[in-house]
């Protein structure tokens, strides 16, 4: 399967029109611009630490995927060639669970967005064969975890941390 083939123009229920496409190694510079756009607790809920900048290495591990266990895709506004969200699913080696992990720029939420991604990469998943998506969430970002079970996820405990909530989704 071609990383192109999941390029697509998505229109969200709000009627925000985006384009989503395959993250390439060149996309480094506009994916490091688009994280100053995303707030701290959007931050820490993305990357599940505190950090105030996300740095080359996050960001090379955003760029330069394999497309085969991993893939992130951007999204990009209908004209703009600014990213207003990223939406990662990296798989276990046996292509059979992929954890997803989505970030929205500030600006740009409330607009249906990370619905569309999320749905965007359960389509995916499900195409590469993969039988299960998971994603794990502070117990504080309840709007992901509302959006997320209203999708079809299931919620329960994170026993290695009970600050974390994992959700799962069956595809």
């Amino acid at each position: 399967m071609s990383d192109d083939d999941w390029s697509r123009d998505l229109v969200t229920r709000t009627g925000f029109k985006f384009h989503v496409r395959p993250a390439h190694p060149d996309d480094e510079p506009a994916l490091a611009a688009f994280f100053t756009h995303v707030t701290a607790d959007d931050l820490r809920f993305r990357f599940l630490s505190s950090i105030k900048e996300v740095g080359h290495d996050r960001l090379a591990a955003m760029t330069q995927i394999d497309h085969q266990k991993t893939e992130n895709f951007l999204a990009f506004a209908e004209g703009s060639p600014a990213i207003i969200a990223t939406a990662m699913l990296a798989c276990d080696d046996a292509l059979e669970v992929g954890e997803v992990a989505i970030a929205i720029r500030s600006e740009d939420k409330q607009k249906g967005v990370s619905w569309e991604l999320l749905g965007h990469i359960a389509k995916y998943a499900k195409a590469k064969g993969v039988k299960t998506l998971e994603s794990l969430e502070s117990r504080e970002n309840h709007a992901a975890i509302e959006l997320e079970k209203e999708l079809g996820f299931v919620a329960q405990g994170y026993s290695e941390d009970p600050s974390l909530v994992l959700v799962r989704r069956h595809l």
